[in-house]
């Protein structure tokens, strides 16, 4: 069954969640580490550790980290000479900023080698200029990497124009990023994992796993799906977007193994509901 784009909805699954260009806190840039704080700061040398608090602050380029309390885990280059930040821990209020993106939690441990920052805690967010991602559990941040994971009825909403929003909910929604031509960090795929609904102010899918591909431009919803515009149905097994041709297509199951009439595309239309006024 194909329908013009019925559900455009589903070009939401082209959010992204990282910016251009990213750079994070790492052991392979060139710049300085800078740490500092309101209160103190403690250097415990059997344990190659530094311990600030009190509005602490670890900062490298336009990176940087923030809490209450940081933790700093050094090596020591040879013959003691020279020392490597390679992890950093923040506590209470957690801030994680680079350029216009912020992260917000409550706890945060960054892996400089690998350039991981793993953020946990209440109120877990992630804050850039065209959009929010909220999660429940933690985010994950491979920031030379380009990859991107938000864990636990995780959320990314998107405003428009007039104060509504497009907003795609997930258990987990994971990112990855690649750089195109001009060395700019750009979404080359994005996946939503298990209870995926994605709200338009006129439209609601349901399904149970979407993806997303730069490449090709698809984006490709399956297990269940279930698309509602007002009292407007259309229901079936996989839904496929071509976001160039601006095409979508319905698929039912396998009818060879599913129960009867449990394989089939349905479409259900109320006359006139084009003209009622939509709910608020």
């Amino acid at each position: 069954m194909k329908c013009k784009p019925f559900f455009i909805l589903i070009l939401l699954l082209t959010l992204s969640t990282a910016n251009t260009h990213a750079q994070g806190l790492s052991t392979n840039s060139k710049e300085p580490l800078e740490i500092t704080a309101d209160g103190t700061l403690e250097w415990l040398r059997g344990e190659k550790l530094f311990v600030a608090t009190k509005n602490a602050r670890a900062s490298q380029g336009d990176a940087s980290v923030e809490g209450q309390r940081l933790s700093a885990h050094y090596r020591e280059g040879k013959n003691s000479n020279g020392m490597q930040i390679w992890k950093v821990t923040a506590d209470t209020n957690v801030i994680l900023k680079n350029r216009d993106t912020a992260v917000y939690g409550q706890n945060a441990v960054y892996d400089l080698d690998q350039g991981l920052a793993t953020m946990t805690g209440d109120n877990l967010k992630m804050v850039s200029p065209d959009q929010t991602v909220t999660a429940q559990d933690k985010f994950e941040y491979w920031v030379t990497d380009g990859r991107v994971n938000a864990i636990g009825n995780a959320q990314v909403t998107r405003p428009k124009i007039g104060g509504a929003a497009d907003t795609l909910r997930a258990n987990k929604i994971s990112a990855v990023l690649k750089k195109n031509a001009a060395g700019e960090q750009v979404l080359h795929s994005l996946e939503a994992i298990g209870n995926v609904v994605i709200i338009t102010p006129t439209e609601t899918v349901t399904g149970a796993y979407g993806i997303y591909k730069a490449d090709t431009n698809i984006a490709e919803l399956t297990g269940g799906v279930k698309i509602l515009r007002g009292p407007n149905t259309l229901e079936g097994q996989r839904a496929v977007v071509n976001l160039s041709t601006n095409i979508s297509t319905i698929h039912g199951g396998d009818d060879q193994t599913a129960a009867p009439g449990t394989g089939r595309v349905r479409a259900t239309f109320y006359p006139g509901s084009e003209n009622k006024a939509d709910s608020p």
